[in-house]
């Protein structure tokens, strides 16, 4: 009988979105908590927990907090991923995609944001399912399974 996965089967845990925010919690060896930070921000937020409940309200209440003290300070909070992104480009892979541009007849910006949006959709952040085996060819375990001889009654 196996023993039903915990939280601390996991070495990273993934929380959010909460109110545009993100988190990332690890767990090092030998600890019996996940210690996270909020992504996208340069500042600091960080939260912790042991159960996947304490650490999404951890992670909550830490947004929360963030969001109230900005509010406190008269300063605006930090929203992850702005949408600009600065990027260093060889100067002859940066005149090649200045020509794609112009050919596809779209600003470099917009034809940069195309490219990358194709990628991502491409690359599919979600694992694939694998498709079913066909009839026609027999999985390995089928064909070692074939193999046995039949035991007589």
């Amino acid at each position: 009988m196996s023993k039903k996965p915990t939280i601390h089967d996991q070495s990273t845990y993934t929380c959010g979105p909460y109110l545009g925010y993100y988190g990332e919690a690890r767990c090092e060896d030998g600890d019996d908590h996940f210690h996270g930070e909020v992504l996208g921000t340069r500042d600091v937020i960080t939260f912790a927990g042991s159960t996947p409940s304490e650490l999404r309200q951890a992670f909550r209440d830490s947004v929360d907090d963030y969001l109230e003290f900005c509010g406190e300070l008269g300063k605006e909070p930090e929203k992850p991923y702005s949408g600009k992104l600065l990027t260093r480009l060889p100067p002859v892979l940066h005149r090649e995609l200045s020509f794609l541009a112009a050919q596809a007849n779209v600003s470099l910006n917009q034809y940069i944001s195309d490219c990358l949006a194709k990628a991502v959709q491409n690359a599919s952040l979600t694992p694939k399912k694998k498709p079913p085996a066909s009839r026609k060819r027999n999985s390995k375990a089928a064909v070692t399974k074939a193999r046995k001889p039949m035991k007589n009654r």
